[in-house]
């Protein structure tokens, strides 16, 4: 009898810790966006990644996508994937929406469009500096500059001569104002009307900033290594280890008249002026896309205007009605449609 009601006890508890388990690893999200394509649905999440919030920084977290032809949830980083559409990293190298590689190098401590939209604008600036008998300056982006409708706010790498992996080195504003963010994953900030968010992915120099409805840019801290200086040669000054952003962009609607140095990638008809089969692919434009400050919207190419947002409902309505071929790259960073 005894060993009867120790079999039942341990089954009940098997049960019960598979049912806990169960449960943890089919936790659901709801499709509220009335544009997706999975409006209303609850998608489960799988068991590889069974929360879409972590304080480990190196785990995967349960990622919707409401506006992919298939419901279904992935597990997905929360820190940028250099290798993946929609990055910006190291001299420096972008992967446009298209998924082909190009680099522009810009000028050091200039500013410059990545994406301008009818709703969205985001400039970058470029620090670096050109050793004797170099031609051009050597690149990285310091920091990002986003005007989002009548919002400002930006992050950036502050300078230091020395990487300490202990030392916080990012820094925000919003409408001008710092932002204070405490050290720590899932330490979260928002604005007053919650449609700006930014949230820590690990202790120090990782973060993930949410434009409601909009995008999404995870961004990384980091600095240019001695061993990055010994195989390129950058031959970086010993006051300044050029600390940089590592980003990747996920954008949710994005006019047919999108621009900018990554943002022109992202439109149905647009032909990279990239040569196929260099090994590193340098486009100019320079001209094109130098804006006068880190928050100006003033360029060659340049089409945000602040409250509009006729472009982004006839996006939503191509994206929804046009008849097209579309293959998805990674983690939804990049799609190419073709009729």
């Amino acid at each position: 009898m005894g060993i009867t009601k120790r079999s039942s006890l341990l089954i009940f508890l098997l049960v019960f810790v598979s049912t806990l388990i169960h449960a943890k690893a089919y936790q659901s999200q709801f499709c509220g966006r009335r544009s997706t394509r999975c409006f209303g649905k609850y998608i489960k999440c799988p068991i590889e990644c069974p929360n879409s919030e972590t304080t480990d920084p190196k785990a995967k977290v349960c990622h919707i996508d409401c506006n992919k032809p298939i419901c279904r949830a992935e597990c997905r980083s929360r820190k940028p994937n250099c290798n993946a559409p929609g990055s910006g990293c190291y001299d420096p190298r972008f992967i446009g929406g298209d998924g082909r590689v190009f680099y522009f190098h810009g000028k050091s401590n200039q500013h410059f469009s990545l994406v301008s939209d009818s709703n969205l604008q985001i400039n970058a600036r470029f620090i670096g500096h050109r050793p004797a008998g170099r031609t051009r300056d050597y690149t990285w982006i310091q920091a990002l500059g986003i005007l989002f409708n009548s919002k400002t706010f930006s992050l950036e790498a502050t300078k230091t001569p020395k990487w300490d992996n202990d030392l916080d080195y990012i820094k925000f504003t919003y409408n001008d104002g710092h932002v204070a963010l405490a050290e720590g994953p899932l330490s979260t900030w928002y604005n007053e009307e919650k449609d700006v968010k930014v949230e820590r992915v690990a202790n120090k120099n990782s973060v993930m900033v949410t434009l409601k409805d909009v995008a999404e840019i995870l961004v990384n801290v980091v600095p240019v290594t001695k061993e990055d200086d010994r195989i390129h040669n950058y031959q970086v000054p010993s006051d300044d280890c050029f600390a940089h952003l590592e980003v990747q962009f996920r954008f949710f609607a994005l006019s047919p008249k999108v621009d900018g140095v990554l943002g022109r990638t992202y439109r149905l008809d647009f032909e990279n002026p990239a040569k196929a089969g260099v090994a590193m692919p340098v486009v100019g434009g320079e001209d094109r896309y130098k804006t006068k400050s880190l928050l100006s919207h003033e360029c060659g190419s340049c089409v945000f205007s602040q409250g509009s947002s006729f472009q982004k409902e006839t996006t939503l309505q191509v994206m929804e009605h046009a008849t097209l071929d579309c293959t998805k790259f990674s983690n939804g960073f990049g799609i190419v449609c073709r009729k």
